[in-house]
């Protein structure tokens, strides 16, 4: 049975966050007037984007963002999760910074605190200046003093007014399916990079923990993509270690001061020798945060390739992006979502669970969740009852992995809006509203009206 409306609501403490989130190149729009990220040299190669969908108008964010915050307001959330675009505040990387593009997070983060919502900052969610990716991207040695120099512009103006503040949006996609495979910009699909440019991205993550500290931002953090792996014969179970090194491990353990997992570094010496580690600032990666974010969609189960599962089934579940794994199919059970992802609540208790126990003694949040489903409209309107069950599944697991003592804070929607869906550019939707990409009308679909139900319904005191 699933949890109602009337059943979660009063297990939702006054001081839990609840918000939606989105990210820069999928809603904003407007690239002409911003510098060249490496998602629109990506999207330029025919058959990179499903639909061949480009980073224009997207959901034209830049001219609507007072209409997208009264949506906010309507559904009566706490937090707003955004991200700032690298590109539009530093068009070349470095240097020169571009007034009117810091002025537009100005204006936005005001209209939020207006609104009363508190304004949670990504610093860097995927868009990396394409300038930046010409000197070699993350596998280039000056890039995390250029994202220290980056997040030195947004705290110099922002640290005052923005609530919580993440350093990285899931770096493994950054590192594993953009350098390590093909499947995101920049696409690069070489092994050995991937381990290195997740080097990078924890370096750049550790460099903008630093600024931030000096300009006394509030709540400092980083968001994961973490999950749960299940193998489900003995050869599997091998694999499913080495996977979830990769995707969980390689980030928890050096955030925990454990350096990178030992099991990983011996499965991967064919692959590359590591040199590119620097003791120093491995142990920087080290220091302290206030809370870890956790983008949680579905478990990842595995069986042997023997066993005849489909390689590939879903968004994300490609070899090439765990490298040194041996043969293995993926097999997600019914029913999956648009994306080809499993739903299984169960798997994120277990997610929260073991991340606790790994980065013991820091909150939690789960900053995103969500799944895209067809979203037929019919006369105007969108029940999407599938979406409504996947949030009242999930919702109700992570209610039941805090009140189990896991030190959970806050929960966000992804995502508030549909949006270009990266790779998969318009064909997959995950909004609480539907954008029409040619009229850009929003409208609350049912799951809008449940989130909106539930948070007025929530305990006061």
């Amino acid at each position: 049975m699933l949890a109602t409306i009337s059943e979660l609501a009063p297990r939702i403490p006054p001081d839990f966050l609840i918000g939606t989130a989105t990210s820069a190149w999928q809603i904003e729009g407007s690239s002409q007037i911003r510098g060249r990220s490496i998602w629109e040299d990506f999207a330029a190669i025919p058959g990179n984007i499903r639909d061949g969908a480009q980073a224009d108008p997207a959901c034209d964010h830049i001219n609507r963002w007072e209409t997208d915050l009264d949506l906010l307001a309507w559904l009566g959330v706490d937090s707003y999760r955004f991200s700032v675009s690298w590109p539009r505040v530093i068009p070349g990387g470095i240097g020169k910074v571009d007034q009117a593009g810091l002025e537009f997070y100005d204006r936005l983060i005001d209209g939020l605190l207006l609104r009363n919502i508190e304004p949670v900052v990504t610093i860097y969610h995927w868009d990396l200046p394409s300038a930046l990716e010409a000197k070699g991207g993350w596998l280039w040695d000056g890039i995390a003093d250029s994202m220290a120099q980056y997040t030195e512009v947004l705290a110099e103006k922002f640290a005052d007014r923005v609530s919580m503040w993440a350093t990285l949006n899931e770096p493994w996609c950054s590192a594993f399916l953009g350098y390590a495979d093909k499947f995101m910009a920049p696409g690069k699909g070489d092994p050995a990079s991937g381990f290195e440019a997740a080097y990078r991205l924890l370096v750049g993550h550790a460099k903008s923990v630093e600024v931030l500290r000096h300009h006394h931002a509030k709540e400092v953090g980083v968001v994961l993509n973490l999950t749960t792996f299940i193998g489900e014969d003995e050869q599997a179970e091998v694999a499913a270690q080495h996977m979830d090194g990769i995707m969980n491990r390689l980030w928890l353990d050096p955030l925990a001061g454990r350096g990178f997992p030992l099991d990983v570094i011996e499965k991967t010496r064919h692959i590359t020798d590591w040199s590119f580690v620097n003791d120093a600032e491995l142990n920087s990666i080290a220091a302290p945060i206030d809370w870890l974010g956790i983008n949680y969609y579905n478990p990842q189960r595995i069986v042997s390739a023997s066993e005849g599962g489909a390689l590939g089934v879903g968004n994300g579940q490609r070899l090439d992006a765990f490298p040194g794994t041996p043969p293995i199919s993926f097999a997600p059970r019914g029913p999956l979502t648009e994306m080809g992802w499993e739903m299984d609540p169960a798997s994120l208790i277990t997610t929260l669970t073991k991340t606790q126990e790994r980065l013991p003694n820091v909150p939690l949040y789960i900053t995103e969740n969500g799944g895209a489903f067809p979203d037929p409209m019919v006369n105007g309107a969108i029940d999407d009852q599938d979406r409504v069950n996947y949030y009242a599944s999930h919702i109700d697991a992570a209610l039941t992995a805090r009140e189990s003592g896991v030190d959970l804070r806050g929960y966000f929607a992804w995502s508030l809006l549909d949006n270009l869906e990266w790779a998969e550019g318009w064909t997959k939707r995950f909004g609480l509203f539907h954008v029409d990409n040619v009229t850009q009308k929003r409208t609350a679909k049912t799951s809008a009206h449940f989130f909106r139900e539930l948070i007025a319904r929530r305990r006061k005191v």
